[in-house]
């Protein structure tokens, strides 16, 4: 598996397993957990998850999964995020507590905010400072930040210790190359990529699948290793069916030739101007 290398030379996989969307019926709960499960016997190391996802029902399923599943907890990296309306000093700490009680662990390894919101970035960044120093984080970060929005947070105090910002990011919306990737490679700044399959819509485009047909793969595939060329973005595809799960994991040891970037490229022109960052 590839990794991407953190602040302080801890690596991580590149390639991690998004739950947005999980924990919302109680219908679908046995199959996610076994989705899960399954996913830490093929060999997902890092498992991406929030508050928002479920109202903390995405949790339980990683709770009970890790709970019973194949490995331990410390070899998992596990991420998840506080919602904007908690982030104050008091509520970042409580809201990070319950996520604690739903995931069944002691420490959540990166802990971000999942976009802006009215609470002042100091009160926020104290709060993970806190919640750092007790051993509830190992590290923190952002989501859904543009910019404007880290220049701001680095003129905070400790604003400089984030560790990543999650943005949506596929070879259909390009838009964080022309300044806010560069901008997070100068200031070591992990980049993690949610939808990076463009919500399952690259899984049906022709250009991905033409060379997909060449290689005796999918769409989806050359997708997610389009995102994966790059040495510092980490990708957390959603996926429930063993199948998807399967070929998400396999795309990480694939390289695309310069000859199928070209072609990527022709596809989804790299952007020449700002744009404004997208969002689900």
């Amino acid at each position: 598996m590839k990794t991407v290398t953190l602040p302080g030379d801890e690596t991580v996989p590149a390639l991690g397993l998004g739950t947005w969307r999980m924990g919302e019926s109680k219908r679908t709960r046995s199959a996610e957990v076994d989705a899960v499960r399954l996913a830490l016997e093929l060999g997902y190391r890092l498992i991406d998850t929030a508050e928002m996802y479920g109202e903390g029902g995405a949790e339980e399923v990683i709770g009970e999964a890790l709970a019973s599943g194949p490995v331990r907890r410390e070899q998992v990296f596990l991420v998840s995020k506080v919602y904007p309306h908690n982030a104050s000093r008091k509520g970042t700490i409580a809201a990070c507590e319950r996520s604690l009680v739903r995931l069944r662990t002691d420490w959540i390894d990166l802990y971000l905010l999942h976009w802006r919101g009215a609470v002042p970035l100091a009160e926020t960044v104290e709060a993970f400072e806190t919640l750092r120093a007790q051993g509830k984080i190992r590290r923190w970060g952002v989501s859904n930040f543009d910019l404007a929005d880290l220049q701001e947070l680095w003129s905070t105090d400790d604003g400089a210790q984030c560790t990543a910002n999650q943005v949506y990011y596929s070879a259909s919306q390009r838009g964080i190359e022309f300044d806010l990737l560069p901008w997070q490679r100068r200031h070591g700044v992990a980049t993690m990529a949610y939808c990076p399959i463009d919500q399952g819509a690259l899984a049906r485009n022709g250009a991905l699948a033409a060379i997909a047909r060449a290689r005796g793969a999918t769409a989806a595939q050359v997708a997610l290793a389009w995102v994966l060329r790059q040495p510092d973005v980490i990708a957390i595809p959603k996926a429930v069916q063993p199948a998807h799960l399967r070929d998400n994991f396999a795309a990480a040891a694939m390289t695309l030739s310069a000859a199928e970037l070209a072609q990527i490229d022709a596809a989804f022109p790299p952007p020449a101007r700002k744009r404004p960052l997208h969002m689900s």
